[in-house]
């Protein structure tokens, strides 16, 4: 049963606090974005993939969220001797001619980060990884030498 909470003719169902349609302000602004290119709305899929980079003792660590994506559709590349290049494209969901779509909210396309990494990088042992869509690229870093510290003898 869907209740009017509305005058506007927004409608919610009461009892599913996730039914509730929430004010927009760029309501009766879809038919200009319907005459933007597809390629500039799927931009949104390459500004919005979030990478975290922690230094650890041992490595350079990054993890990003890639929801909905196999292995085989990202690429982990070194470029230009120290940039870490993260890419992959997210294909749209194909569309049935009797399908009725509400709402279109997850992104999709090309995507692609770039990092430069620190002099310290073990360019040769970067490792990736993905599990439940979450890709983890380890970088090792060199192993610091630690000056040595020599003991003088105070004689006086």
């Amino acid at each position: 049963m869907a209740l009017s909470l509305f005058d506007s003719g927004r409608r919610s169902n009461v009892f599913d606090p996730f039914s509730l349609d929430i004010w927009d302000p760029f309501e009766g602004f879809s038919s200009s974005v319907a005459n933007i290119p597809s390629s500039a709305r799927e931009t949104s899929a390459f500004a919005n993939t979030r990478i975290d980079w922690k230094e650890t003792p041992e490595a350079h660590v990054f993890k990003a969220d890639l929801p909905g994506l196999k292995k085989e559709e990202v690429k982990v590349e070194v470029e230009d001797g120290r940039v870490l290049q993260i890419s992959g494209e997210r294909s749209r969901e194909q569309e049935e001619k009797n399908d009725k779509w509400h709402r279109v909210e997850r992104s999709s396309g090309k995507f692609m980060r770039r990092f430069r990494l620190p002099e310290n990088a073990k360019m040769d042992q970067i490792r990736a990884s993905m599990e439940n869509g979450v890709l983890t690229v380890t970088v090792p870093k060199e192993d610091v030498k630690k000056p040595e510290v020599k003991a003088i003898d105070i004689s006086g």
